[in-house]
């Protein structure tokens, strides 16, 4: 039967390869391989740091919320999205031929050497995306790709992957996290490639319904705004309590400019979906 430890194991492999792990997995399991807590331990941690004036430290250690330094930090002080890169015996063999090397029919084309939009054309039935689905976000050729192609296991390898560092680097729901221009710049980035596609991104849309609520209105304050102009159409009721409610206890609270800010990102959040209707009428009338 399934065990526990087996249950996290397969659930690590499905982080990176979801098209490999058909099998459905449970929601809530034991963790394995992160020490994380809960994000309402970490916000009251924040509360009484603002509030009281004490040391940090002691507060963190004192609810349980103080968090050993991850070993992507050990190794890597910052939050980098990758470089695309496919495998890596194509590109030590392309180093050693010559750039405009004609491939075969049936043999893949590494995207180290897609530069153009022509050569895209050419080879987007032979593109082997990259390794680490990170990189994705910062190259608009791979971001054509992914709007011509719609091959679910693509989606399915960004939404991991985002999932995931959306989670570990929020600055909000991790306890004494001094990363929040890195966080800034991630965002950002995530927001640019929505604007690119046209639609938003599912992890950035589940990020913001289960940190919404946690949220104190002024971290990442514009970038959160922008990525919520690109939630997917769906019902009042759905949205609600997870969107409007939350923003509107801070709307109630805040200053005019932000009050202004909610308004101006709730227009573009409806323009979009008025956007997103109209293709999908033209799409229906043309079939």
């Amino acid at each position: 039967g399934m065990q526990s430890h087996l249950q996290a194991l397969l659930s690590l492999y499905k982080l990176f390869c979801p098209d490999q792990v058909t099998i459905t997995l449970p929601g809530k399991m034991k963790t394995y391989f992160k020490n994380s807590e809960g994000p309402w331990k970490a916000a009251i941690t924040a509360v009484r740091q603002r509030n009281q004036g004490t040391s940090p430290l002691s507060q963190a250690v004192f609810l349980g919320t103080s968090q050993p330094q991850s070993r992507k930090r050990k190794w890597n002080a910052q939050l980098v999205i990758p470089a695309s890169s496919a495998n890596t015996n194509h590109l030590e063999e392309d180093r050693e031929k010559n750039w405009f090397y004609l491939y075969s029919p049936n043999e893949s084309f590494p995207v180290e050497q897609l530069q153009t939009f022509p050569q895209l054309l050419q080879n987007i039935h032979r593109l082997e995306f990259p390794s680490q689905m990170g990189s994705v976000l910062t190259n608009p050729l791979l971001l054509h790709y992914m709007n011509c192609v719609k091959d679910e296991s693509i989606y399915l390898r960004l939404y991991y992957w985002m999932g995931q560092r959306l989670q570990e680097e929020c600055t909000w729901c991790v306890v004494d996290n001094p990363y929040e221009e890195e966080f800034k710049s991630f965002l950002e980035t995530a927001y640019k490639a929505e604007c690119f596609l046209q639609e938003g991104f599912s992890a950035c849309e589940e990020f913001l319904y289960k940190t919404l609520p946690l949220w104190d209105g002024i971290c990442c304050r514009s970038e959160i705004l922008r990525l919520v102009s690109w939630i997917p159409l769906s019902s009042f009721s759905d949205i609600k309590p997870y969107l409007f409610d939350p923003l509107a206890q801070l709307f109630f609270t805040s200053s005019i400019y932000f009050k202004c800010s909610v308004l101006e990102s709730l227009k573009e959040l409806l323009q979009n979906w008025l956007n997103c209707n109209v293709i999908q009428m033209d799409l229906e009338i043309s079939s």
